[in-house]
């Protein structure tokens, strides 16, 4: 069996991958942070907080390496961690595209607000939008970097949904992921 062919078949494998795919995204948010010195806004750190819980559910599918139900469980887990991310990066990219000026003016630092605000309110305002995120300072090919992280978690879902749930009832031999 060659790495590709695993890769698409054995559940551990691809969870696994799923896995490696949010730390190379996470490593890669980390060195724009700290090498390209772009400072993220709310929502690039709650998209953060989305992948990484993606990751980290991942990476749980496949240490524990459950059969049939349980595979299925982390299956909509992470997807549920995915579409989180997703939402995010939409919301941003709605925050990005509108008419300058239109957006409310940067308020007070992530920290300052967990600080000193409840949560829901923290939550309420990161979500509303700010001029700190709607300033666009990074593009690849065109796209912003919530477009890049919107398109890595619809991969991350459709990944998630294939490696737990829809790959065993395709090749219909479930004894072949368990190993």
């Amino acid at each position: 069996m060659t790495i590709i062919t695993a890769l698409f078949t054995q559940r551990r494998l691809g969870n696994f991958l799923g896995f490696l795919i949010c730390a190379a995204l996470m490593a890669y948010a980390l060195y724009a942070q700290h090498v390209l010195e772009l400072e993220p806004c709310p929502l690039c750190i709650f998209q953060r907080v989305a992948v990484i819980c993606t990751g980290v559910i991942f990476l749980l599918a496949a240490l524990h390496h459950p059969k049939e139900t349980g595979a299925t469980i982390y299956g909509v887990l992470i997807s549920i961690a995915a579409i989180g991310g997703i939402l995010l990066a939409a919301r941003h990219i709605w925050i990005q595209s509108q008419p300058p000026g239109t957006v409310a003016a940067c308020g007070a630092t992530l920290d300052y607000m967990m600080q000193y605000m409840p949560v829901s309110t923290v939550i309420s305002k990161v979500l509303s939008g700010s001029g700190e995120c709607a300033e666009i300072n990074w593009r690849m090919l065109g796209l912003s970097m919530p477009w890049w992280v919107l398109f890595a978690c619809s991969g991350l879902l459709i990944w998630a949904l294939w490696v737990n749930v829809i790959a065993p009832r395709i090749f219909n031999s479930p004894t072949s992921y368990l190993r």
